[in-house]
């Protein structure tokens, strides 16, 4: 993805998500929705497509390939390679080196418990599931920004994987909703004044911020769901999360 040029401060939050928004028939070995938004700037976004394309290079001999994490824990597809001892080492490795970097991104990320929320909710509410995950990840990425920046107003350009053409429409009338009315803590003003473009990317297009969320969605909810278990890679990224004065701002649970 080319970064847009202007004068402002420009930031992209791409949002994946880990689990599904189904309330009423879920798995429950698995009862969790997450969505996580990885917030980065445009020169910290050059940074990490060029640290992520030499990691490729490096493992794989292309910069083609797309990283998705349940491609990879199964060793599926071209992540096959995986299965050499030494070549899955360095590719962790290289890849927890990466995200490891402080302040190279923030995490914002919002898990909906699906047995407790169900509870309270009535039927045909589930489908908000997601646009109040949204919400709160807008949300808390314009708290992060306005902290950065100051008095200078920012840009925020949201890029979500697709999909299908209903949940993408879906969730394109909850923003425009939002835009509309603004958040709990947000103004409509101050949201439509931030963020400058909502859109949707293919996972094939090959977008490393789209890949970057999808690695860190799953262990930012195991993380939430079995927080007595080991769990390396959050440990590698967990102070990415958004944090003001020592208070957690990144990191919502549905209910709490």
């Amino acid at each position: 993805m080319q970064p847009q040029k202007t004068n402002k401060a420009t930031y992209y939050l791409f949002i994946d998500e880990c689990g599904d928004h189904n309330l009423t028939n879920f798995d429950p070995g698995f009862p969790v929705f997450t969505l996580c938004g990885i917030l980065v700037s445009r020169l910290n976004l050059n940074a990490l497509n060029k640290a992520f394309n030499n990691l490729k290079l490096e493992i794989f001999g292309t910069t083609d390939i797309v990283i998705h994490s349940v491609d990879i824990r199964k060793w599926r597809g071209q992540f096959s390679v995986l299965a050499d001892d030494e070549l899955r080492a360095r590719f962790f490795g290289g890849i927890e080196r990466i995200l490891s970097k402080h302040e190279a991104y923030v995490i914002i990320s919002c898990t909906v418990l699906k047995e407790q929320l169900s509870k309270f909710c009535i039927r045909g509410e589930s489908d908000d599931v997601y646009g109040l995950s949204l919400s709160y990840l807008i949300e808390r990425s314009i708290f992060y920004v306005d902290n950065e920046i100051g008095d200078e107003v920012p840009e925020i350009s949201i890029v979500v994987e697709r999909r299908g053409r209903k949940e993408d429409n879906k969730l394109l009338n909850y923003y425009n909703g939002l835009r509309n009315r603004g958040t709990k803590w947000v103004t409509a003003n101050r949201l439509q004044s931030r963020i400058c473009n909502f859109g949707f990317r293919n996972k094939k297009d090959n977008i490393i911020g789209l890949q970057i969320a999808d690695l860190i969605a799953y262990p930012v909810t195991i993380h939430l769901l079995h927080p007595e278990r080991s769990n390396p890679s959050y440990e590698a990224v967990k102070h990415n999360v958004f944090q003001d004065k020592g208070v957690l701002l990144g990191q919502k649970v549905i209910p709490h």
